[in-house]
């Protein structure tokens, strides 16, 4: 028999964490296919919710906002390019040389989740922007990442254009926050489960398959 397990997946598009979180995540569930039925959602975080337009210097980011010198900010890149490999995620840190807002990105993961291709537009946004180093708050990126992600770019178009699904992903981030939710990535399992940080797959496959015994015992 297959357990269900619905899982809400709390990141944003510019954490290289949550991005190493959200694939390990994925191939843990692709590895627990007949056995767990997941269902995964991605709910949305700014990790910089006023930064500006033209974005910030990526290294210069990170230093006025930890206090890390360029050294800690170098050697955490390179511990994150070291994980990336194991699960074959490429981040190339240097075409990805900038912070940016994540909200209209995370407008059009909200409208895809009610088109079934949510998981596919975060795949694709993830690797557009540590990868290939593209921004995903230009509109036009997005548009064409929704095409890429076999979504309408038409309907993509229409809602950057205007102010909708804004309520709901502030209404979603100020949720999770009144919740104790401040830094991601952070996972949580059929409503009531918390797991934080980034996890490595086969951690991700123990949690999960945990999950479905005690809601099948339950």
């Amino acid at each position: 028999m297959t357990l269900p397990v619905r899982i809400d997946f709390v990141s944003d598009v510019v954490c290289p964490w949550c991005a190493l979180g959200a694939i390990a995540l994925e191939q843990a569930i692709a590895n627990l296919a007949g056995e767990v039925a997941v269902e995964l959602t991605f709910k949305p975080f700014e990790l910089n919710p006023d930064m500006p337009a033209e974005g910030e210097h990526a290294v210069r980011h990170m230093m006025r906002k930890y206090g890390r010198s360029a050294e800690e900010v170098a050697s955490r890149n390179e511990m994150v390019i070291a994980r990336g490999k194991v699960i074959g995620l490429q981040f190339d840190l240097e075409k990805r040389s900038h912070f940016y807002n994540t909200f209209d990105a995370h407008r059009l993961l909200l409208w895809t989740a009610g088109e079934g291709r949510q998981v596919a537009l975060k795949k694709i946004l993830l690797k557009a922007y540590f990868t290939d180093g593209q921004n995903p708050s230009d509109h036009e990126t997005l548009v064409r990442l929704a095409g890429e992600a076999k979504l309408s770019t038409t309907r993509a178009r229409e809602i950057l254009a205007t102010g909708e699904f804004a309520n709901e992903v502030r209404e979603l981030e100020s949720f999770y926050l009144e919740r104790g939710i401040n830094s991601v990535p952070a996972m949580v399992l059929n409503g009531r489960e918390l797991v934080s940080g980034s996890q490595s797959v086969k951690e991700y496959e123990q949690i999960i398959r945990q999950m479905a015994r005690e809601s099948a015992t339950a």
